[in-house]
């Protein structure tokens, strides 16, 4: 099966994924971007930089000609790739999937599917608990119920997607449930490789066997509410408590200097350890006893995964749209609700607790990483390039 797939530019999530899928498939990815190190820092991560992992080996791919005036990946118009309608003229591919439908160069390839009828799948991870305004919301009711229409098949990445495509009236044949996920087996590869340094880690940090680390990764940003965790850390010390807490914030963001002078208010114990790239974040993720997403609005979260895969379980708000997908309460981690620091504060003594009581996360964790992994979702693509393929040539016998 001759599969093509357009991505908006290499993203260091989405590289295993496809040499993944080039080993059963005949693969081609097109990207519509080539993102710069400077652009890389200008979408929030706080400086310039390259991935330090391998992005494009492993399977075929081709840059188009973004021909947009003000190039980008962050707005609906940053990526304008005409060129995309011929290259499906003559690709004559079996299925076609684009990663969204929130760039023009999506649409300028569903529209060329359509009109060569190469069937057109979407992965996409919009989740219903997204903030939106009431009027926004009805007039998202009326145009996605039409916009949705054009695609074939919908590549689903957990529950609350598949609840985002039910609420505009996506019939369930059309959805294959192809998870979110991280490169399981580097990240767990890379844990292993650290494991024995993980006392002189947190000895580095200050943190003695007795001392519980709650870690953040990401955007130090209003959106993350990076904040909730001083102010459980807080809330704690005013019970009087024996156990010791101290938080790690792994990234960068135009909240850092509020979240420092905070932490000294409030007289608890935080590090900032500044960007890391992504061959640097297991020896956090090792060290650490929890990680902590707190976010008002996140589609998923895909450090999660990567804590997971790692071995470390995780503490994040119910907004986060992989809560229902990733988190077995007590088993995997826990959930709070957003924006409730005494929650938070609560569920961080639990996982105390349960550590201090020989708990090991490790089993349930890595069952719960076999389902949410590459090969779960490579599986599952290739079953719905399959069905369309199914699907068209019924039709064409009809017609």
């Amino acid at each position: 099966m001759r599969l093509a797939i357009l991505a908006s530019h290499p993203i260091q999530y989405q590289a295993p994924l496809f040499r993944a899928l080039a080993e059963v498939l005949d693969l081609q990815v097109f990207f519509a971007h080539r993102q710069s190190a400077k652009e890389q820092g200008k979408a929030g991560f706080g400086v310039s930089f390259d991935w330090d992992v391998d992005l494009l080996s492993g399977y075929g791919h081709t840059f188009l000609s973004n021909v947009a005036r003000v190039p980008g990946v962050n707005r609906f118009g940053g990526c304008d790739t005409p060129e995309i309608r011929e290259v499906i003229r003559v690709g004559k591919f079996d299925a076609f999937i684009v990663s969204g439908w929130h760039l023009k160069s999506y649409w300028q390839a569903v529209r060329a599917c359509r009109r060569y009828g190469t069937p057109v799948l979407v992965r996409g991870d919009s989740q219903l608990r997204t903030p939106r305004s009431p009027l926004r919301r009805i007039v998202k009711k009326l145009t996605h119920q039409v916009m949705l229409r054009q695609f074939d098949g919908f590549l689903v990445v957990g529950r609350r997607n598949r609840e985002y495509l039910r609420h505009y009236n996506v019939p369930e044949r059309k959805m294959f449930f192809a998870p979110h996920f991280v490169d399981n087996e580097w990240f767990g590869a890379k844990a292993e490789v650290v494991r024995n340094q993980k006392a002189e880690i947190r000895k580095g940090w200050g943190a003695d066997e007795e001392t519980l680390v709650a870690l953040f990764v990401g955007k130090l940003k209003a959106i993350k509410r990076p904040q909730d965790i001083l102010q459980a850390l807080a809330l704690h010390n005013t019970q009087r408590s024996t156990l010791n807490i101290m938080s790690i914030f792994v990234g960068l963001g135009d909240m850092e200097t509020a979240l420092r002078e905070l932490a000294s208010s409030l007289g608890v114990s935080a590090r900032f350890e500044g960007f890391k790239n992504q061959s640097e974040l297991p020896r956090y993720y090792i060290a650490a006893d929890v990680l902590i997403l707190p976010s008002e609005s996140e589609t998923w979260g895909l450090v999660v995964n990567e804590a997971m895969a790692c071995g470390l379980p995780a503490i994040v708000s119910d907004a986060v749209g992989c809560a229902p997908d990733l988190i077995d309460e007590g088993r995997t981690g826990f959930t709070f609700p957003v924006g409730d620091a005494t929650a938070l504060a609560r569920r961080l003594v639990q996982v105390a607790e349960l550590r201090r009581s020989g708990r090991d996360f490790t089993s349930a964790l890595e069952t719960k990483m076999r389902s949410y992994s590459v090969q779960a979702a490579v599986k599952e693509m290739a079953r719905a390039v399959r069905a369309r393929l199914e699907a068209k040539s019924k039709g064409s016998q009809s017609a």
